[in-house]
Order: structure tokens, then C-alpha cells, then sequence
């Protein structure tokens, strides 16, 4: 494909690169649970230490996915895509073979957060904003979400298997060498005469961020992704740990973190499907409150192995069915010329609530040797979330009209 013509790329093929990117990215981080207790026990680390860093790498991805969204929208995704895939490739094996604490956090940490950035949903979802028309934009959103499901129910069980056949730090190494394949796949997003986009911007990004940062419904869907971030992030680190705590095998979790990317597939396509037809402000709020009643419910009934893979099937069908809803509706809103900057802020709540769930996590769990305190803010955290995503005001932002020149 010619890269100079004015040409928009096709649905199919951003759709398909972009899902297998996304596949790859997200599902092998949403595996990273599974090293907790193989590199604590072997290294001698605490919990608290295997978490901060992956606290960190939250923290990483969410503040390095604002410059890199800029990026994305100035000079496309592909250059930024490229970047990203050498970063986690490099992150991934220095995550193997880190000898302190504090190497694994620069590694798994700031390394790989950056790397996600640079590799997942709001570089994606910026090329889906400029080349899929306005009515077919949310359910796309929804379809590359799915992907990024479909990795987790893909990927989570083929790295147990690789850390039980070859040993965790080995498993790390493959891993490296899978990620550079989103090399290739960003070719297929390389965007036709990017800079005609930015011709047609009418703001600056100061201006962009300023005008977010002063539009209340915005602020509100910023403050629900920091819940999102706490839930998911919390529970995908430490619900195998938690089960392990609890007399079940290394087995249940792997399984119930699939059932989760599996469940998660189909949530994401219909909530994307949805939110083209009804107000995703209200589907945003039944995703979170729906989310705190499954939290209370699988606090109160007898664990078992058949309890965990149905908690597990219900949180996977709203994992991340708010990623195309949110960003959707920043969409919506301001339009997509700094779609992947304004949706990288958003996201950036979202990775604060992802550090604050994983280190808490891992705080009070040395501290109380107990999990549940966490349990019960994301429990609170999911009804808050609920509440402060009804008032959210979905149309486009009236701006006043060009003056000519």
C-alpha cells in the first residue's frame, strides 16, 4: 500500500491488524498475575515488591499513553506501534532477568508501561476515529476490544503452560520474541497522508486539553475509568494468588483468567454494538454497578472451583466493555482530531486506579495477610462509578464558528 495516497485504509484491514495487535499486547499482559508467586518465591521478593511494579507499570502506561497518543494523532500510529513493540520486547526480557526489586520495576515496570502505551487502545483507537466513518465507530471499538479479550483467553493459559514447561524466566524470553510481531502488523495501520488530517484541525493541542479539562462530563468519565482501572488490574494480579490462599490449584486460576478474556470477548462486542443505539452513559453506569454486585456475591458464597469460573465468566463479560463506551463517547464529544491524546488522558485515571488496586493489593495483603479490604473498595468503587456515569452529557461540545479570515 501506498503510504502518499488520499486514500482512507479499508474497515477490514484496520480492524484486522488492529485486533492482532491489540491480541498480542493486552493478552500477554493480562498474564502477568501468573509470574507472581514463581519470581517471588524464587527471588526471595515480597508480594508488596512483584506489585509495585506492576503498579508502576500501570502508572508508566497510563502518563506515557498521553505523550504517545499526541504522537499518534501528529504523526500517525505507525511510527509509534513500531516503537512500542521494541520497548516491550526489550521490557520482557529484562523483566526475566532482573536481579533486584528495584531493576524489575524499571523493567516490568516503566519499560513494559510504556510499551503498552504505545501498543494498545488509545493509539489504536485513534486510527479506528480517523478512518472508520462516525456511525460504524463504535461498534469497531468494540470489535478491537473483543480482540484484546480474545488475546486474554488466548494468551493467559499459553503462558502457564510455557512458565510449567520451560520455567518463568524462559517464558518471558519466548514472550519477547512473540511481541516483536506487531512490527509487521503496524504496516497494515500506516495511515494515508496523515499530515492532511492535522490540516483540518481547528484547535491546538493546548487548546484541546484545556477545552477537556473544562467540560464537567468529561472530568466524570474520567474519574469512572479510575474505577475501571482499580477493579480489573486488582483482580487480574491477585485472583490467583487469592485462590491459591484459598486451597485451590494454580490450575483454577489459569482457567478462570481465560474464562475471563473469553467472557470479555463477547462483553466488549456488545457493549460496542450497544453503544451505537442507546446512551452509553447509561450502559457505563449498569456495567459498574453490575460489577460491585458480582464482587459481593463471590465474597459471600463457599469458594470453589465452580464459583470462581462463574465469577470469572460474569466480570470477563465486563471486563472491558467500558474501553469502547468511554472512548466513544470522548468521540462523541470533541471529535476526533486528538482522540488518541484526550483518550490517553482519560486512560491515564484509569492506570492510577490500576496502581493504587495492584499495590493495595499487595500492601495490605503483607500488612493484614488478607485480601479482603481490597476487596470491599472495589466494591464501593463500582457503586460510585455507577453514580457518577449517569449525568454525563454524550452530544458534541458546541464550539463557536470559525471567524473567516
Amino acid at each position: 500500500m501506498n503510504p502518499s495516497a488520499s486514500q482512507p485504509l479499508s474497515l477490514k484491514q484496520v480492524l484486522v491488524c488492529g485486533a492482532m495487535i491489540v491480541t498480542l499486547s493486552m493478552g500477554i499482559r493480562h498474564g502477568f498475575g501468573l509470574w507472581l508467586q514463581p519470581i517471588t518465591q524464587e527471588q526471595g521478593w515480597s508480594r508488596q515488591a512483584f506489585s509495585f511494579a506492576i503498579a508502576v507499570q500501570n502508572l508508566s502506561w497510563g502518563l506515557i499513553g498521553v505523550f504517545a497518543g499526541m504522537l499518534a494523532d501528529k504523526l500517525g500510529a505507525f511510527r509509534v506501534l513500531i516503537a512500542g513493540a521494541v520497548l516491550y520486547g526489550l521490557g520482557l526480557l529484562g523483566m526475566a532477568f532482573s536481579p533486584t526489586p528495584f531493576m524489575f520495576a524499571l523493567t516490568a515496570g516503566v519499560l513494559i508501561g510504556a510499551a503498552q502505551a504505545g501498543t494498545t487502545y488509545a493509539v489504536i483507537y485513534g486510527v479506528i476515529g480517523r478512518q472508520i466513518s462516525a456511525e460504524k465507530r463504535s461498534w469497531a471499538m468494540g470489535v478491537a476490544a473483543a480482540a484484546g479479550s480474545f488475546g486474554q483467553f488466548l494468551m493467559v493459559p499459553v503462558e502457564g503452560q510455557l512458565i510449567a514447561r520451560l520455567g518463568w524466566q524462559t517464558a518471558l524470553v519466548v514472550l519477547a520474541a512473540m511481541v516483536l510481531m506487531i512490527i509487521p502488523l503496524a504496516f497494515g495501520l500506516r495511515e494515508p497522508r496523515h499530515d492532511s488530517v492535522a490540516v483540518r484541525r481547528s484547535q491546538t493541542i493546548g487548546q484541546a486539553i484545556r477545552e477537556a479539562f473544562g467540560y464537567p462530563s468529561f472530568m466524570l468519565l474520567t474519574a469512572g475509568y479510575f474505577v475501571c482501572g482499580f477493579q480489573v488490574v486488582f483482580i487480574g494480579v491477585h485472583m490467583p494468588s487469592y485462590l491459591r490462599d484459598k486451597g485451590l490449584s494454580p490450575e483454577v486460576a489459569s482457567y478462570a483468567l481465560a474464562l475471563i478474556g473469553l467472557f470479555n470477548v463477547f462483553g466488549t462486542y456488545v457493549a460496542g454494538s450497544l453503544g451505537a443505539r442507546l446512551a452509553k452513559r447509561k450502559l457505563l453506569a449498569a456495567i459498574y454497578i453490575t460489577r460491585a454486585v458480582a464482587i459481593a456475591l463471590f465474597l459471600l458464597v463457599p469458594i470453589s472451583p465452580l464459583t470462581v469460573y462463574i465469577f470469572a465468566a460474569v466480570m470477563g463479560f465486563l471486563w472491558l466493555s467500558t474501553v469502547p463506551l468511554t472512548s466513544g463517547i470522548v468521540a462523541q464529544i470533541f471529535g476526533v482530531a486528538h482522540l488518541s491524546m484526550l483518550g490517553g488522558i482519560v486512560f491515564f485515571s484509569h492506570q492510577v486506579g490500576s496502581f493504587l488496586g495492584v499495590w493495595l493489593g499487595g500492601y495490605l495483603y503483607d500488612r493484614t495477610g488478607s485480601y479482603d479490604i481490597v476487596w470491599y473498595i472495589a466494591i464501593a468503587l463500582g457503586v460510585f462509578a455507577a453514580l457518577i456515569n449517569l449525568p454525563v452529557k454524550e452530544g458534541a461540545i458546541a464550539r463557536p464558528a470559525p471567524q473567516p479570515a
